[in-house]
């Protein structure tokens, strides 16, 4: 049963990455049209876009807290492994799993961070495209959650399978 779950947990835990990968390609793709849009309209015609600039930034908030957790599957997150490279095999799982023990806590705060944030700020609306905080910050709080599922399919892969670990979740 556990390992059925696992093998399903995985399955969507993927799914979910891709989909917060595909999500932040598009909001770079808007992203930098809205960045040109602006350069246009404050160059060409003096107009300034305070609705552009706001949306650009929600876009690079969705981009870096969605893409995140794909790269935490597919180990590709900068790292300095000389340390852990110069290991016999239990010691670099030992270090591997404090490191992925470390995002959780790190994730962890975030989500606390949210918890005292959003329900004071969440009920504000963003000044130029009148967006719901809770909204503006959502992509950042899905994001952090994913994050926390990825580090501990991340701590299985090493503890269960060390060498495919090493290399990156095969999903």
């Amino acid at each position: 049963m556990t390992r059925q779950w696992n093998s399903r947990g995985r399955a969507v835990m993927a799914r979910l990455a891709e989909a917060g990968l595909s999500a932040g390609i598009g909001l770079l793709a808007l992203m930098a049209v809205l960045i040109v849009l602006q350069v246009v309209a404050r160059n060409i015609f003096d107009l300034g876009l305070p609705w552009a600039d706001e949306l650009a930034r929600f876009c690079g908030i969705g981009l870096v807290f969605l893409t995140v957790p794909a790269l935490v599957l597919r180990h590709q997150m900068v790292a300095v492994t000389l340390l852990p490279d110069s290991l016999n095999a239990p010691a670099r799982r030992g270090i591997h799993v404090v490191a992925e023990l470390s995002t959780i806590g790190f994730a962890g705060l975030t989500l606390w961070g949210f918890a005292a944030f959003l329900p004071r700020a969440g009920k504000f609306l963003t000044p130029a495209m009148g967006m719901p905080n809770w909204g503006y910050y959502a992509p950042a709080l899905v994001g952090t959650i994913l994050l926390v599922l990825a580090a501990v399919f991340r701590i299985l892969d090493i503890l269960h399978a060390p060498d495919e670990a090493d290399k990156g979740m095969i999903l």
